[in-house]
């Protein structure tokens, strides 16, 4: 079964890009109702570029989230394991192209926060969750100058 459900997202990502690309970037950018990028992790065994395409169910500013949910399944996605070891991603988007960004897994207040959101504007990762045991991860994309900015800011002036 396990064989069968990486085939079949493999096959999804692949059918997507395939997509992005014939239409030059025209068709693509959203998948129902969400916006979709392309996320790039460092693969945690090999060490090298992966990219998997995801939709992005919400954001605030210039953070966007991404859910681990891998369709219910009882397993993290690759991708999520791979940022959880390095965070340091790139992101693109219809707008931007490979941009420095870092993966911040969500706190258990921020995902008691947001998931109800995102469940009642796309049903579908509701019915994620109730096929696993496993807490789906929320993921925070920050952009990577984000946590510096923060600090800086936090700092008390003189």
């Amino acid at each position: 079964m396990a064989m069968s459900s990486d085939r079949k997202l493999k096959n999804l990502n692949l059918l997507h890009r395939t997509l992005l690309k014939l239409s030059f970037g025209g068709c693509g950018w959203t998948a129902l109702k969400m916006p979709v990028l392309e996320l790039t992790t460092t693969g945690r065994k090999s060490g090298q570029p992966r990219s998997v395409m995801l939709t992005t169910p919400y954001g605030e500013g210039d953070v966007r989230v991404i859910i681990a949910s891998r369709g219910g399944d009882h397993r993290h996605p690759d991708w999520f394991l791979n940022l959880r070891q390095d965070p340091a991603v790139t992101v693109t988007t219809k707008d931007s192209r490979d941009r420095p960004m870092t993966a911040r897994i969500a706190s258990d207040e921020e995902r008691a926060r947001i998931w109800p959101l995102v469940t009642e504007a796309f049903a579908n990762y509701a019915r994620y969750q109730e096929k696993t045991d496993r807490v789906i991860p929320l993921v925070f994309l920050e952009p990577a100058d984000f946590k510096r900015i923060a600090e800086v800011s936090s700092q008390p002036s003189e």
